[in-house]
């Protein structure tokens, strides 16, 4: 590695360097030779420099896989760390709600806070540059756990992009004063709304609330939906119906949709048809969606998880993401995006060809979903970058890579030496 830094004061009549820092020998997706690539004010200025031009700062990757950094659409902070709290909880989907229900009521802001800088902190280090926290808004938690987000997001702004949806967990029209707090969180800074429509007694008049609350506020919707595997009903229609009212085309989404897993072709056509006629998004929570679905087939149980590869070859815009981290709903995770889309690929038995497609689903696609309109390796985009201690894609993704470090629009964010091996000296 070769590091240099041109001062312009003591060094007058020399020239200048043509890029803030370059990147030297970054191998990108696709394969190819190594390129250098070159960034001024935190955006990328060029792929592949000519001969000399160099950088105040140069940093050779030695021929690395160099990412985008990766895109996280659907995470919890709020709960996230509790399962050393709450340990009968049970292995349920109501009984992981009421667990953090009861918990809810005693959070305070500073613990809040905790917890979900402990899993960011994960995150970044994993290589995750842009996330979406759903925080929960009721009268238990009131708007604590909210303005421990807001604190978060400002405080780890510079290593990670933070969107905050609000959404009620556990029920709207029949949790009075929910909708009075989801309305003062967007009227404070929330960045989108989010909704649980199989929680509560009427999922129609919850749908209609938020759709009406999204439209007046101007942001979009991301819905958990249809979560279990019972394929004889669904929200999903009435969801695709209400955008297309609502003229919110492109700005929905659906995390979970494990429904889709367990319907025959001709329903999942339908519904694949529909949800790509009304651009909605799709998300898939692989650990969490695995852990509590189909709980009573025991043995017996069924994958449960929304082939969202599938949609996502055929136009829809799709995403693998974290979920839950260490608490009643999944009591295990580590925040990172390149071991979620292993574990999808393992399940959906996805093999070698179909890796850069799930690579696609933690970088490129999750970046539409989120609405990220400048990411990406091409000049004018932000330098929001992750390097993997691997020299080629397939491996990277088969194997675990492990993120070497991270430039955050240009600046390092973090940066993890690679595994050496100790052999024994001769005495």
């Amino acid at each position: 590695m070769v590091t240099s830094h041109f001062d312009d004061t003591s060094r007058s009549g020399e020239e200048r360097p043509d890029y803030d820092l370059v990147l030297r020998n970054a191998l990108l997706r696709g394969g190819g030779a190594p390129v250098d690539i070159g960034i001024v004010k935190g955006r990328i200025a060029c792929v592949g420099l000519q001969h000399g031009e160099t950088g105040a700062e140069v940093e050779d990757l030695g021929g690395r896989l160099l990412l985008p950094g990766f895109v996280d659409t659907h995470i919890h902070l709020d709960k996230a760390c509790l399962i050393c709290r709450c340990l009968d909880a049970g292995g349920g989907l109501k009984g992981a709600i009421a667990a953090v229900s009861r918990l809810k009521r005693d959070f305070t802001v500073e613990d809040v806070y905790a917890r979900g800088a402990r899993v960011i902190e994960k995150a970044i280090t994993a290589g995750t540059m842009h996330m979406r926290t759903h925080v929960e808004v009721d009268p238990r938690a009131g708007l604590r756990s909210f303005e421990a987000m807001k604190r978060l997001k400002r405080d780890y702004a510079f290593a990670l992009d933070l969107s905050i949806c609000v959404f009620p967990q556990e029920g709207l029209t029949n949790d009075p004063g929910t909708l009075e707090l989801l309305e003062e969180a967007l009227s404070d800074g929330a960045d989108l709304l989010g909704g649980c429509p199989y929680t509560d007694t009427n999922p129609s008049a919850q749908m209609e609330a938020l759709f009406a609350m999204a439209v007046a506020h101007n942001v979009d919707l991301d819905f958990h939906l249809d979560f279990d595997l019972d394929p004889s009903w669904s929200h999903l229609e009435e969801i695709c119906r209400r955008t297309e009212k609502a003229g919110w085309q492109g700005r929905v989404a659906v995390g979970h949709a494990t429904k889709l897993a367990v319907m025959d072709e001709a329903a999942f056509e339908r519904h694949v048809a529909l949800l790509s006629s009304c651009g909605v998004a799709v998300t898939a929570l692989p650990s969490t969606d695995l852990y509590l679905s189909g709980r009573d087939a025991g043995r017996r149980a069924m994958r449960g998880v929304a082939p969202v590869h599938v949609m996502a070859a055929r136009g829809i815009t799709c995403s693998v993401a974290t979920n839950n981290v260490l608490n009643p709903f999944t009591p295990y995770g580590d925040a990172s995006l390149l071991r979620m889309a292993n574990l999808y690929a393992n399940i959906l038995q996805i093999g070698p060809e179909g890796f850069a497609a799930c690579l696609d689903l933690v970088t490129t696609s999750a970046a539409r979903l989120m609405g990220i309109a400048d990411y990406g390796l091409l000049p004018g985009n932000r330098a929001d970058l992750v390097v993997l201690d691997a020299d080629e894609e397939t491996e990277a993704f088969g194997g675990l890579a492990t993120p070497l470090m991270g430039f955050k629009a240009g600046r390092r964010s973090f940066v993890r030496p690679a595994a050496k091996i100790v052999r024994p000296t001769r005495i």
